[in-house]
């Protein structure tokens, strides 16, 4: 099944290392992305059991965002949810903002919840989203690709500026090293060959780990402590599925 390797291979295992700074009020070691740079960056809102839940997204194609399976939890089941794209303060109603309701959930169908296994999913929208410079999809790898050691990469999202603080109203992003190391070895996390252990701040879960403009993971979930390093699902191992899976519901409605 593909995506799903139970063994470790400790050897393919990266890890990427914050270049740390605190600026007061910013996401840590990171600062506020400038409006509408980041024109992929999808914020996911739906209610759980009575709760507001959100998470982070990114546009991959006008009708489909890809996310973690993780964000609807246990059940992963339909739920009604809303995708806003175009947005930098998500509490503004601002004109470049695109809210679309979600047609289709389609989590991967080996998803693991207990181990985050193939953690990923995508979202069909009820309509297109209308391309213009605040809003467009990001490229997504070849098979082939590897993030190798020493390349600078980013991630953004709406999340925690600092341990258990706050969460902010605008886009914010952090650049990430990659550099090979121990640490997940040392922190009982296995590699499965289709995550990436890295250490990183607190960002939304399911929004993605940028590389030259490319979206080579997902952000997938951390220890169950809180303590990094923090898991990506990476994209790359799951190109066939993506593929298929939009062709597949393209076909079904235009039959």
């Amino acid at each position: 099944r593909q995506g799903l390797t139970k063994f470790p291979r400790l050897s393919s295992i990266l890890v990427i290392l914050l270049e740390v700074t605190f600026p007061s009020g910013e996401i840590i070691g990171g600062h506020e992305s400038k409006p509408h740079s980041r024109p992929y960056m999808a914020y996911l809102q739906f209610v759980a059991q009575g709760v507001q839940k959100k998470c982070g997204g990114f546009l991959i194609r006008e009708d489909f965002v890809l996310t973690a399976a993780h964000c609807l939890g246990r059940q992963v089941t339909q739920r009604p949810m809303n995708v806003t794209l175009g947005a930098h303060n998500i509490e503004n109603q601002e004109k470049t903002q695109q809210v679309i309701p979600v047609k289709r959930t389609i989590p991967h169908p080996d998803y693991d919840n207990q181990y985050y296994y193939n953690d990923i999913m995508l979202l069909q929208l009820e309509k297109k989203a209308n391309l213009n410079p605040a809003v467009q999809p990001i490229k997504l790898p070849r098979s082939k690709d590897k993030v190798k050691p020493g390349k600078v990469c980013l991630v953004a999202g709406w999340g925690r500026v600092a341990p258990n603080g706050k969460y902010p109203n605008t886009l914010q992003e952090v650049k990430l090293k990659v550099q090979k190391h121990q640490v997940c070895e040392r922190s009982n996390q296995e590699d499965t060959g289709s995550v990436l252990p890295l250490l990183s701040s607190q960002g939304d879960s399911g929004g993605p780990l940028v590389c030259n403009h490319v979206a080579q993971g997902i952000v997938s979930c951390g220890k169950k402590n809180g303590k990094p390093p923090r898991v990506y699902t990476k994209v790359s191992r799951f190109l066939q599925w993506i593929k298929e899976t939009m062709k597949s519901h393209q076909v079904q409605e235009t039959d």
